[in-house]
């Protein structure tokens, strides 16, 4: 049995943009119903939801039949957290708080087996491997990982060049809102100085041959994004699919009782 190949990674080269969807609920049940709505991706927060591995195993698990592909994002890039979330299955990472081309070495170099990097090897032991029925895992997996670092302060903007030119980086997601309050404008990443360093960095990374990435709930912006060259987008979040929603029934039935 062949060790599946990344599709996402593979389209992020050379294909449209993929649509996706934040995922942050932290619940098995809900994401298998986020599977099944026809997005290209999904997002599945370890940063800001209340997730750990266990729960986006659980989440992996789910999403698994549908023709959906599940980014992981994790709370840190950290070399041990890192390791855990490849083996429970995840075939594309994306890391948080990227500020320097020597921490964007080091990240792809813990998304490698030795001798291309120092992920430990324990694929016997893991689904990645499916317990060892991926006979071909070890010798195919460095190359099917899809590594996306997440640009968020003004030193990873300053250094974006050097991040977006490591050999191995496959995308780089811009981070609107950790961006804009960094930059003075907390909660308010629409402002025009945001937004035209947002569209310039998107340019540097295609530059650099790389994929560019970005959250944006706002339709018209992101197909601003889109039409930009940005090759995977996210549109809105499960929260707040299920917020909006339910806060507008609630006034539907007010307003009229």
């Amino acid at each position: 049995m062949s060790a599946p190949v990344n599709q996402f990674k593979a389209i992020l080269k050379t294909g449209p943009a993929q649509i996706g969807l934040w995922v942050a609920m932290a619940n098995a049940y809900t994401t298998e119903m986020c599977a099944g709505m026809g997005f290209d991706w999904l997002l599945i927060d370890g940063e800001h939801a209340p997730n750990d591995v266990r729960s986006i195993l659980q989440q992996l698990q789910a999403v698994a039949p549908y023709p959906v592909h599940p980014v992981v994002r994790l709370p840190i890039g950290e070399t041990y957290l890192i390791k855990q979330y490849l083996d429970i299955g995840a075939q594309t990472l994306l890391i948080p708080l990227v500020e320097t081309g020597q921490q964007a070495q080091e990240l792809v170099a813990a998304v490698r087996y030795p001798t291309r990097g120092v992920r430990g090897v324990g694929a016997s032991l893991s689904r990645a491997a499916r317990w060892g029925a991926h006979s071909d895992y070890l010798a195919t997996a460095s190359d099917e990982i899809c590594l996306l670092v997440q640009v968020e302060t003004r030193r990873g903007l300053d250094n974006l060049d050097a991040i977006a030119a490591v050999p191995g980086v496959d995308g780089v997601f811009i981070g609107p809102s950790d961006l804009s309050a960094a930059l003075g404008y907390l909660g308010n990443p629409g402002v025009q100085e945001v937004q035209s360093l947002i569209e310039n960095g998107v340019k540097r990374i295609q530059a650099a041959g790389k994929a560019p990435g970005i959250l944006v709930m706002d339709e018209p912006v992101a197909r601003r994004y889109i039409s930009l060259g940005c090759k995977f987008v996210a549109v809105g979040t499960d929260i707040a699919l299920l917020t909006k929603a339910g806060r507008a029934l609630a006034q539907q039935f007010k307003t009229r009782s």
